[in-house]
């Protein structure tokens, strides 16, 4: 998740009064790409409501409704933080979302999409799926044949700024098709992100296959892709048994300073699963250190996510194995 998207389910899942009174201290072009945000949400999963909660505040951990979302929430809470000054902020959010590449597929249920796409070149389906939420993108991806798997996501990772007359096109022949009506205009889309967003809510089996399939072609992409599925953050989300395994994989010197920018869930996480002892040298270690620059602490961090996909590999742990779980009781 962008720190933008972080921000707009935390400003949704507040007060309104509360979440125009921080929109309020930020500056007008903050305010706007917020919004924009605001009005493009359709729906949060608890999971992420929770997990953006706790890097911030404690709070109850309830869902989303829609009604706290949407252009309407964003216009209001426009409103209530800028006052007679949100004319102009409001106008463009509401261009921007008009402007929404592909919009109007975002009302439209998964499979249907996929019935009018799995025929098109996979060029086409690309420039698609890099226009829709990823967990969209993940559930059309997996009814694609295994070989149109392939070459969509390649084609996804190499994209970049697509002409906007190919857009429109592409638009238009869909509108046609499903009897939906919006003008759309250029943007940036796809990109290794982009992957690895759809991959990462995408089911075990069809992460797996694609990965595989793909790391035969192009071996540095997929290391590219696996990089961003997973990050620091994610190892908080571990059980004990495979905490511990991490742990002793990695070296308290590199604890200690990955852990200068991790969130108090996470550093709990890793305290409680080491001895008392160890916990206290960790964090003598810690406070020895003083202040760290960040690209060394997010260097450390990669150093420590590498390992783990190292442990991934071998077999010794397995990644999003509680979610998977949950999904099966």
């Amino acid at each position: 998740m962008s720190d933008l998207y972080k921000a707009a389910i935390l400003l949704t899942s507040l007060p309104e009064e509360e979440a125009a009174s921080i929109m309020g201290r930020l500056d007008p072009k903050q305010v706007e790409q917020v919004s924009i945000e605001i009005a493009r949400m359709k729906s949060v999963s608890v999971e992420e409501q929770e997990h953006t909660i706790m890097q911030f505040a404690e709070s109850n951990p309830t869902a989303v409704g829609a009604d706290s979302m949407g252009l309407d929430r964003a216009k209001s809470l426009v409103q209530l933080a800028l006052g007679k000054d949100a004319s102009d902020t409001l106008d463009n959010i509401r261009q921007s979302i008009e402007e929404v590449p592909f919009a109007f597929l975002r009302q439209i249920d998964s499979q249907n999409i996929l019935t009018y796409v799995i025929d098109e070149h996979p060029q086409t389906i690309a420039l698609i799926l890099s226009h829709l939420p990823a967990a969209a993108g993940a559930e059309i991806m997996a009814g694609l044949p295994p070989d149109h798997q392939l070459l969509v996501v390649q084609r996804i990772a190499n994209m970049g700024q697509t002409n906007p007359e190919i857009i429109e096109e592409v638009e238009r022949g869909l509108e046609r098709r499903m009897s939906s009506v919006m003008s759309q205009s250029f943007e940036n889309a796809g990109g290794v992100g982009a992957v690895a967003e759809m991959l990462n809510v995408s089911d075990r089996a069809t992460e797996r296959t694609l990965l595989e399939n793909l790391s035969q072609e192009d071996p540095e992409l997929v290391e590219e892709i696996r990089r961003l599925m997973f990050v620091f953050e994610d190892i908080g989300k571990f059980n004990d048994k495979d905490m511990q395994t991490v742990l002793k994989g990695v070296e308290n010197s590199q604890w200690a300073t990955a852990l200068k920018g991790a969130s108090i869930d996470l550093k709990e996480k890793v305290f409680g699963n080491m001895s008392q002892r160890a916990v206290e040298m960790l964090k003598e270690e810690m406070e020895y250190m003083g202040a760290v620059k960040l690209s060394l602490v997010e260097s450390k961090q990669q150093e420590i996510v590498d390992i783990v996909r190292g442990l991934e590999d071998s077999g010794a742990i397995e990644l999003n194995a509680g979610e998977e779980e949950e999904l099966v009781q």
